[in-house]
């Protein structure tokens, strides 16, 4: 190595820890914007609502975009070294019964493979790389469950979708993991709720509960509210009363944003202005987390409403 690449490699050493810069020839890993659970607090410590909340997003398969496939590690990285986010994918069963991450359950749209997952085994899929959300194939190839969860410890939450992986299996490998900390899963039914919290009282759950008779419904489960974060929904204007009940309760509400302000933005019928203001209505309106497609978008909108330092939350934003 001539002394000129010795100095290069010292400077990318010390670059490396201010973050997010490139050198010819020399790629450094970017800061990210971490959320971390730690010292003596829980995941239900960080989920718990209070008035001094600090908004955040929830990156729908990990807040894929150009360059960056669904569910991809890469893309997990983007996201983060922009953004403070959550992170929610999506598990599948291989032939094999290891567990990967994909939105769909074939393989066309976003991989270079056909045909379902469940027909091919692990070495087979990661043998095939990732397509961007424009089509266009990348160097990336499919994660394992395994990967994720180890991969996550420290630097966000993972939000584990079904798919066609039960409430058990999920469970087990976060304990596989001791991942407690950086993971919860999705419950679709108060039936899974319950199971979950039988299996595993220190892990936190998504429920969906939309309306006033869901909030009450889940009031007879015997899960503590402190165990779950309310997805409410995709749709905009939610009444403030089902907003206001859940937090009486002690949890926080999510809204979607990839079926009303993302799409509309990427069908070019609003402009950014319009995009910012939209996720600034739906915490406005009430919601703690917005769960955006267009999650690092979503997440700058909202990063001027992060900088309460005097916020009780403001322990876990790194």
């Amino acid at each position: 190595m001539n002394v000129l690449k010795k100095h290069l490699v010292g400077i990318c050493l010390i670059l490396s820890m201010i973050g997010g810069i490139t050198l010819s020839g020399f790629n450094v890993a970017p800061k990210l914007n971490t959320i971390q659970v730690n010292k003596g607090k829980t995941v239900k410590d960080f989920f718990a609502y209070s008035p001094d909340r600090l908004p955040f997003v929830s990156a729908h398969r990990g807040g894929a975009r150009k360059g960056f496939p669904e569910n991809c590690l890469a893309t997990f990285e983007n996201t983060l070294s922009q953004v403070h986010a959550i992170l929610e994918i999506d598990p599948h069963y291989t032939k094999d019964s290891a567990i990967v991450l994909m939105h769909d359950p074939t393989l066309n749209r976003t991989s270079i493979g056909q045909g379902k997952i469940s027909d091919y085994t692990l070495k087979e899929l990661q043998n095939l790389k990732l397509k961007d959300t424009e089509g266009n194939v990348t160097a990336y190839h499919m994660p394992t469950l395994d990967e994720a969860l180890e991969w996550a410890k420290g630097k966000t939450i993972l939000v584990l979708d079904m798919k066609d992986v039960p409430m058990e299996a999920r469970v087990r490998k976060i304990e596989e993991h001791h991942a407690e900390a950086s993971a919860i899963v999705m419950a679709y039914s108060n039936v899974d709720a319950q199971k979950c919290y039988q299996l595993n009282k220190n892990i936190l759950m998504e429920v969906m509960l939309g309306t006033m008779d869901k909030v009450r419904e889940f009031d007879k489960t015997g899960v503590p509210w402190q165990n779950v974060v309310v997805f409410v929904s995709h749709t905009l204007g939610k009444e403030r009363e089902i907003f206001d009940e859940i937090h009486k309760r002690g949890a926080m509400c999510m809204i979607g944003s990839s079926r009303n302000y993302d799409i509309r933005y990427a069908k070019s019928e609003i402009k950014s202005d319009e995009l910012t203001k939209g996720y600034l209505g739906i915490i406005n309106d009430g919601a703690d987390i917005i769960e955006a497609d267009l999650a690092i978008e979503a997440g700058t909108a909202i990063k001027p409403l992060q900088q309460v330092r005097t916020s009780s939350k403001a322990l876990y934003f790194h």
